[in-house]
């Protein structure tokens, strides 16, 4: 066999959380506080949560998973929650449990790429709900209605209505009650694709009219990953928690157990903290919707719907690509620049247009953020 070099694998570093502020909003929530880190090291090894396990992941009480799920499920307002892999597998379990070959799921032109590749995986066709164009992209609760209607029309048949709450391009918040209200009329189950919401901001699954919650603990709540939620009502446990002819105990969708170790154990520990922090959703309004206005001023614009509902943020940027035509280090010119302030999680090489978040933020490394951009735009104009 040829020789492998093994040098690249030792002391593999990652120094953005610990020397720069960072700014990727698809890492912003998923910041653990102190004490998950610490709980880490207790279980960072494979089964670790396994110790007195009796053959379910979702029935262990020590630690205590079965009264964590059943708190999460109050937390979310359902009825019944289970951990999965991320957002992506809780939304290919609902399809391939409710769905027959060939069906139709309604889903939202913003929908993550993971929708459809969870569609694609069920062997189910989709029908889009187109969004209003540029340049707020905005969902309108309406057009699911005439979405549905005319696959009804064709004689298609309809599985499952899909949404998602806040899209990971413009951090737009759809209506999720308008678009849950007219499922429920439909009679069709309706899924809400939270991960970018829930353990970011405050969601109750039954005011929203869902039947079903898809979550991601890595991007949202706080974890250290790969880990998501799927929570649900009590009428379709029967469908989703089937267990196994041959082994009983296990539940065939979630192939029995499903994410375990670190990124359980991180998911619970944070619970408490992330329960703490949707309570100040309202001021990490404020930081967002001050960061836009800000660098309006600048020469930004703010893509998307206004005022800013959700941290995510998605500016068009000419006045980067302009520096970008003449600065030597062409579109790498804001990514290095940024560097040197501490700053970190923008693009590099990219100067059209940039995607950011300041959630979780202090009001000083906000400002610290704003004026460092500020900063290098003017001194390059």
């Amino acid at each position: 066999m040829e020789k492998i070099n093994l040098d690249k694998y030792k002391n593999i570093k990652r120094r953005i959380e610990r020397e720069f502020i960072n700014l990727n909003p698809i890492q912003r929530g998923g910041v653990p506080p102190v004490e998950s880190k610490k709980a880490i090291y207790e279980y960072w090894d494979g089964y670790s949560v396994c110790d007195y396990c009796g053959g379910r992941l979702d029935q262990v009480k020590t630690p205590s998973i079965c009264e964590f799920l059943n708190d999460l499920s109050k937390f979310l307002d359902m009825d019944i929650s289970r951990t999965t892999h991320g957002a992506r597998e809780s939304k290919f379990i609902v399809m391939h449990s409710l769905c027959k070959e060939g069906d139709y799921v309604i889903l939202d032109e913003n929908a993550h790429y993971t929708s459809y590749v969870a569609i694609e995986r069920a062997k189910l066709n989709y029908a889009k709900v187109k969004n209003n164009g540029y340049s707020t992209y905005k969902i309108d609760p309406q057009n699911y209605k005439e979405t549905i209607e005319k696959i009804e029309d064709e004689g298609g048949n309809i599985g499952l209505i899909l949404l998602t709450h806040v899209d990971g391009n413009y951090g737009n918040l759809s209506d999720a009650e308008k678009v849950g209200k007219i499922a429920k009329k439909k009679g069709y189950p309706f899924l809400l694709n939270c991960a970018y919401t829930v353990g970011r901001m405050p969601v109750k699954g039954k005011k929203l009219k869902a039947d079903f919650l898809a979550c991601s603990g890595h991007k949202s709540m706080a974890s250290s990953g790969p880990i998501g939620v799927l929570s649900m009502r009590d009428e379709f446990a029967e469908e989703i928690l089937k267990t196994s002819k041959d082994y009983p105990v296990k539940e065939v969708e979630f192939l029995g157990c499903t994410s375990r170790g670190v990124p359980l154990i991180s998911l619970m520990v944070s619970f408490p903290y992330v329960l703490e922090r949707v309570k100040k959703w309202d001021e990490e309004l404020k930081k967002t919707r001050y960061v836009v206005e800000e660098l309006e001023k600048i020469g930004f614009k703010q893509i998307g719907i206004r005022p800013k509902e959700h941290d995510l943020i998605k500016f068009e940027t000419p006045i980067l690509d302009e520096i970008a035509q003449r600065d030597k280090r062409r579109g790498y010119f804001f990514y290095d620049e940024l560097k040197k302030k501490g700053i970190g999680g923008i693009t590099r090489g990219v100067t059209k247009e940039i995607k950011m978040s300041v959630y979780g933020l202090t009001w000083e490394q906000v400002n610290y953020v704003v004026d460092s951009i500020k900063d290098i735009v003017l001194n390059k104009i």
